[in-house]
C-alpha cells in the first residue's frame, strides 16, 4: 500500500438512506394525503455527489459516518457498486441519517433531514489517513466546524476545494477564503446573501454580495432557467436544456460531480458549467437520488 493514497475526488460529507413517497400534491399543515409506496434509495448530499463524479470516470473516495444498522450497511453496497471508495467511511454506534422526501407530480420535491451518525464526522476521521487528491467536495450536512476544518486541511494540500452550501447556513469567512468554488442553488443564495432571488438578474445581484464577501467563484443552479457563473471579473449564462422533469432530487448534486469531473478534463470554467448542467438536467429526466446520477456515457449522447 503507498504511503499517501492518491485520488481524483475526495468527498467529505454526508449518507443518507432516503425515504421517498410521490405525491399528487404537497400536504398543507394538518392534511392527511395519500402517497404511492414508499421508497428507500441511497442518497446523502455527499454519497450523491461522490457517485456522481465516479460516474463520470473520476477515481473518488468518501469520508463520512454510517450507523450501525441496515441502512449504513446499504449505503456502502450502493457506493462500493458504484466505484467509490469507502474505506474510510466510519461505522458509528449511532443511526444512520436519513431524508424524509415528498415528491410532488411536477418532480419538485420537499426533504426533511434526520442527520444520525453524519453529526459525528469529526476531525479525527478526516486526518486518521494519509489521502490527497485533486478536487475536495464539501457540503453543510455534516457540522460546521467540521466542514471549515476540511476546508483548511485541503486547501493546505493543494487541492481545488468546492462548497455545495446546503442545507444554507451562514457561511464564516475561514470558509470562504478556503474554497475555490460555491455552488447554491436559488433558495440557498437568496439565504446566504440576504438578497431575495426571483430571477436571473436577482441571482447575479445575489452572488456578487458573495463575492463581496470574499468567495472567489459563485455558481448558482437554477433549475429549468439554467446556471449563473458569477466571478470577480466575469458574469455569464448558461442556458438550459428542455427535459420533461421526473424527479429534481439529486439535480444538484449531478451538477456540482458533473462540473468536478470536468475540471479534472482542465476545461475552463464556462465549459466545466455546461456540462454540469447537462449532468444536473439527465438526472432530473429519472427518479430517486443514485439512481438518477448519469454516466458519462449517457451525458455524452444526451449532450450530442
Amino acid at each position: 500500500m503507498p504511503d499517501i493514497l492518491k485520488y481524483d475526488v475526495l468527498v467529505i460529507g454526508s449518507l443518507n438512506a432516503d425515504l421517498v413517497v410521490r405525491v399528487k400534491h404537497f400536504p398543507l399543515p394538518g392534511e392527511t394525503i395519500s402517497g404511492d409506496d414508499l421508497q428507500i434509495i441511497p442518497g446523502g448530499k455527499g454519497a450523491n455527489q461522490a457517485v456522481a463524479a465516479a460516474r463520470q470516470g473520476a477515481r473518488v473516495a468518501m469520508i463520512g459516518c454510517v450507523g450501525k444498522d441496515g441502512f449504513g450497511s446499504f449505503l456502502l453496497d450502493s457506493l462500493n457498486s458504484n466505484n467509490v471508495d469507502t474505506s474510510h467511511v466510519r461505522v458509528d454506534e449511532s443511526s444512520t441519517g436519513t431524508a424524509t422526501i415528498i415528491v410532488e407530480s411536477n418532480g419538485q420535491n420537499s426533504i426533511v433531514l434526520s442527520s444520525g451518525a453524519n453529526g459525528k464526522v469529526s476531525a479525527k476521521d478526516i486526518e486518521a489517513f494519509k489521502l490527497d487528491a485533486k478536487i475536495l467536495l464539501l457540503q453543510l450536512e455534516i457540522p460546521l466546524e467540521i466542514v471549515i476544518h476540511a476546508a483548511q486541511w485541503g486547501r493546505q494540500k493543494g487541492m481545488t476545494v468546492i462548497l455545495n452550501p446546503a442545507p444554507a447556513s451562514e457561511l464564516p469567512a475561514e470558509l470562504l477564503s478556503n474554497t475555490d468554488y460555491i455552488i447554491p442553488n436559488e433558495t440557498e443564495l437568496d439565504l446566504l446573501s440576504g438578497v431575495p432571488v426571483i430571477d436571473i438578474s436577482s441571482a447575479e445581484q445575489a452572488a456578487k454580495v458573495m463575492i463581496d464577501q470574499g468567495a472567489k467563484n459563485v455558481i448558482v443552479t437554477l433549475g429549468d432557467r439554467g446556471a449563473l457563473f458569477v466571478s470577480s471579473n466575469q458574469v455569464a449564462y448558461v442556458e438550459p436544456y428542455k427535459i420533461n422533469v421526473i424527479d429534481t432530487t439529486a439535480a444538484g448534486d449531478a451538477f456540482i460531480g458533473g462540473f468536478a469531473s470536468a475540471l479534472l478534463r482542465g476545461v475552463e470554467n464556462m465549459e466545466a458549467v455546461k456540462y454540469a448542467n447537462a449532468c444536473g438536467a439527465l438526472a432530473a429526466t429519472k427518479f430517486g437520488a443514485q439512481p438518477s446520477l448519469p454516466t458519462k456515457e449517457k451525458l455524452e449522447k444526451f449532450i450530442s
